[in-house]
Parts: C-alpha cells; sequence; structure tokens
C-alpha cells in the first residue's frame, strides 16, 4: 500500500517557507493582537516537511510524504489569557484566530500567574548554534534499498525468524519562529532522521517479537543499517521459549533503552505542574538526598547534535547548562514561568520539556553489570503506565532475562516488577557505561539493589 498525505487546505505559505517569511508572519500576528485590543501576546509559527518509508517482507508496503505548517497565539487581557490556532497561514486566517484568542480570553478568569516570561529571563542574540540542522536528500529508491537492508540483515541472523512487522526509514525536517511582546524574536531550523526494524520469531512454544532503532539529527549519524537489523533479530531470537520466574525479591537491571524511564519519572516529579498541584512524591526535594551518591544528572541544552538541544524554550527564555542532581542530591526543578510563579521561584528555561539530561556513566560494561548483580532479574521492556506521580509507588509489567551466576540464564516474560519510586532511586547500585542515545535522556544501564518480582 502506498500512501501520501497533504495540507487539507492550501495557504499563502508552504511548508519550505523561509525564516524571513515567518518572521514578517509573526510579527503580523503580534501587530494585529495589540491593534485588536491585547495587552500582550506571544506566536509560535512552524513549518514541517518528512518522508516515512517502510519495507515488510522485502516489499514496499507503505511511502508517506507529510508537509505540514501551523501557528498557535496566545493573548493577554491583563490576566486574562486565551488562545487559538490554524493550519491556514494566510493574513486573513491569522486575523481571525487572533480574534478567536481574543474572545476565548475575555470569559476566562483572571489568573495572577499568568503572563508572558520576564523580559530579564529571554534569550538575547546571537544565540547559540547547536548544530542540529542536517537535511537528509534520501531519495525513496535509496529508502526502499536502506530498508531492504535493514531486514535482509535481520532475517539473516536465525532461521527462526519467519516474519517482520517491517523495516522504516524516516526523515524530518522543520522550521519555526517564536515571538512576544516583550521584544522577543526567534526560531531555527532542524532535523530528524530514524531507522527501525521490527521482527518475529518462533519455535514451539510460541512467538516473540522485538525491534531496534537509531535516530540523529544527521542521517550519517545513524547506526549501519545492517547493525540496526541484526540487533533488531538478535534481540528477537534470544526471547524464544521465555519462561516465568520465581516470586521474590530480587535486584533488578534496567536495560539502557528502558532505563531513561527512571530518569523520565524523576523529571515528572519535579516538573513545575506536579509540584504547584502538590501532587508529586518529590515535594520540596532541592537539596535532598534523592537518589544514591553514584547519580548526577546534568542538563545540556547545547549539545551539538542533540535530540533536545537549543538556546531557548518554549516562552524564549535562554536555556543553562545546569547539574539537576548532584551526588544523588537535588540541585533544581524543572519550570516554565506558570508553573514557577505558582511556586514562588523563577523559571529554569524547561517550558515545553527537558533539554538534553546526561547520566555521566559508571566504569562498568553491561557484563560488569550482570556479573555485579550475580542473580536477579534484567528488564529489556516494559508494559503498562504504571507509575504513581502522588506516592511514587512503582508496579509494571516486565519482560527480559534472568540472571545467574553473572551471565544471562534464560528469557522470561509475564512477570510484574513493583516497588517505590524513592527508595529505586536510593537503591541504584550501578550506572553502566553503555550509554544510549535515542531521545532527550542518556543513560547507561541502572541496576537497582532490589525489587519485589510477581512471577509464578
Amino acid at each position: 500500500m502506498i500512501e501520501s498525505s497533504a495540507p487539507a487546505v492550501s495557504t499563502s505559505v508552504s511548508a519550505h517557507a523561509t525564516s524571513a517569511d515567518l518572521r514578517d508572519l509573526a510579527a503580523f500576528t503580534l501587530e494585529r493582537a495589540h491593534a485588536l485590543g491585547a495587552t500582550a501576546a506571544d506566536v509560535e509559527i512552524s513549518t514541517s516537511v518528512g518522508q516515512s518509508v517502510t519495507v515488510r517482507l522485502g516489499e514496499v508496503e507503505t511511502i508517506e510524504h507529510n508537509r505540514d505548517k501551523g501557528m498557535g497565539i496566545t493573548v493577554y487581557l491583563g490576566q486574562q489569557r486565551g488562545n487559538a490556532s490554524t493550519t491556514d497561514l494566510s493574513r486573513a486566517a491569522i486575523e481571525r484566530t487572533v480574534k478567536a484568542a481574543l474572545a476565548i480570553a475575555k470569559y476566562t478568569a483572571a489568573d495572577d500567574c499568568a503572563g508572558l516570561a520576564d523580559a530579564d529571563r529571554l534569550a538575547r542574540p546571537p544565540f547559540t548554534d547547536c548544530d542540529i540542522y542536517h537535511p537528509w536528500g534520501l531519495s525513496v529508491d535509496a529508502a526502499i534499498e536502506l530498508c531492504q537492508r535493514i531486514e535482509a540483515a535481520a532475517f539473516a541472523v536465525d532461521k527462526r525468524i519467519n516474519n517482520s512487522e517491517g523495516a522504516s526509514v524516516s526523515t524530518h525536517e522543520s522550521d519555526f519562529i517564536y515571538a512576544n511582546s516583550n521584544g522577543f524574536i526567534g526560531g531555527y531550523p532542524t532535523t530528524r532522521h530514524s531507522i527501525s526494524c521490527t521482527m518475529i520469531a518462533a519455535t514451539e512454544q510460541g512467538m516473540q517479537r522485538d525491534y531496534w532503532y537509531s535516530v540523529a539529527r544527521a542521517g550519517d549519524r545513524l547506526d549501519p543499517a545492517e547493525s540496526v537489523g541484526r540487533r533488531a533479530g538478535e534481540r528477537t531470537v534470544a526471547r524464544l521459549d521465555a519462561r516465568r520466574v520465581a516470586t521474590g525479591d530480587f535486584p533488578v537491571l534496567f536495560e539502557a533503552p528502558v532505563a531513561s524511564g527512571i530518569i523520565g519519572a524523576f523529571v515528572g516529579a519535579v516538573s513545575g505542574s506536579a509540584l504547584y498541584r502538590k501532587s508529586s512524591f518529590l515535594m520540596d526535594s532541592i537539596g535532598s538526598q534523592v537518589f544514591s551518591p553514584l547519580v548526577t544528572i546534568n542538563e545540556d541544552p547545547f549539545l551539538p547534535h542533540g535530540l533536545a538541544s537549543g538556546p531557548f524554550d518554549a516562552e524564549g527564555v535562554a536555556t543553562v547548562t545546569r547539574d539537576v542532581v548532584k551526588d544523588g542530591v537535588v540541585q533544581g526543578y524543572f519550570l516554565a514561568s506558570y508553573s514557577a510563579r505558582k511556586l514562588g521561584m523563577q523559571t529554569t528555561g524547561n517550558a515545553g520539556g527537558n533539554h538534553n539530561l546526561i547520566v555521566p556513566p559508571g566504569e562498568l560494561d553491561f557484563a560488569g553489570l550482570l556479573k555485579k548483580m550475580g542473580r536477579g532479574l534484567m528488564v529489556t521492556e516494559l508494559m503498562g503506565q504504571g507509575v504513581n506521580n502522588v506516592t511514587g509507588d512503582y508496579s509494571r509489567g516486565a519482560a527480559g532475562f534472568w540472571v545467574e551466576g553473572g551471565e544471562i540464564a534464560y528469557p522470561v516474560e509475564e512477570i510484574t516488577i513493583a516497588g517505590n519510586m524513592k527508595d529505586m532511586f536510593k537503591g541504584i547500585t550501578a550506572v553502566g557505561n553503555d550509554v544510549l542515545s535515542q531521545g532527550s535522556k542518556q543513560v547507561g544501564s541502572i541496576l537497582i539493589d532490589r525489587m519485589a518480582i510477581a512471577g509464578e
């Protein structure tokens, strides 16, 4: 099947609009907002174009082309706020959207914490170049051939691999401009490319599936196609003939791809909305020993090629390099302007989310972590959303491998792991040096001293 998607409406600005075009539209939007009565306003305008190709069993399954554009405007009438958006970037449509936002603002309650980011916290040009724009001129034919190589490498791993959910290649580039009435205007283009593969293997005991992927800002920084395919195939075969394990308390090793979720749970607990709503298990945690002393978490918004790099946040606030956690002690939260005002604090430049979070690795590689654990569970997959942000209670379905004598013994599935995030954070006994860069969090495998495992 070959699919194609296109904009639902025709507009005056294409998905390839230049930064100058977007700046002109942003300035026009702010001018109209003030002319129509807004006391303050901010606007973001973005365009994007992408391509995705999937091959399954050697044949083309999907080819998708995407072109998108949009504008979001937030207006203020004093402390009353309204916002509206449109995918039509004609000036007439923008004016209608501004009027809609103002109409909404008239009926919202005043909020003394509402408003633009403080002018003295805004980033100033010249903005740091994070080297995150690398268009990949990959033709459809070349993408198909790349997918075929990925899938062929996966099938070559083992004869028990008898099916595929496909290999995919995606390329994406975008541009945006953010501007507000405090005098800020800025934006930059970005790219994001990925390759992936999901395979299926079978024995008399049943079928298993697994996958692997690589993502980067530049196509030439992706893992080699054959490497991704082999990894997907090897991971799939390794899961065959999985068993359940006995119920008990054991050490748990979170493989690097899932270990980032542990850091993500921490981020959620010390983010502004959870804190000002008093719905976090880490209230008032700045200066507290929350993690094991082995854990430090750095935030680096300027990391070259970083998947979460940027010189300013979604409010135009200048980003900064900082320690969020130092030797296990919390140094700061993740705050936008609104949540900071609710807490009586200052924004941390995290409107829109965290930037590159880097957990400095320990000395042990993955084999060394297995030896250190000795006997316990290695987790490679998690199911469900079983993290209670209020209490810190953690309970999720899991699959992976049982470890005996510091080596993988056999695959396991249909088990549940449980604990409390406070205990899990403090129970980290090692962080591996097998760091992956597959998102906004870079961390190696994490070994936790003890969790409850529910099996047979």
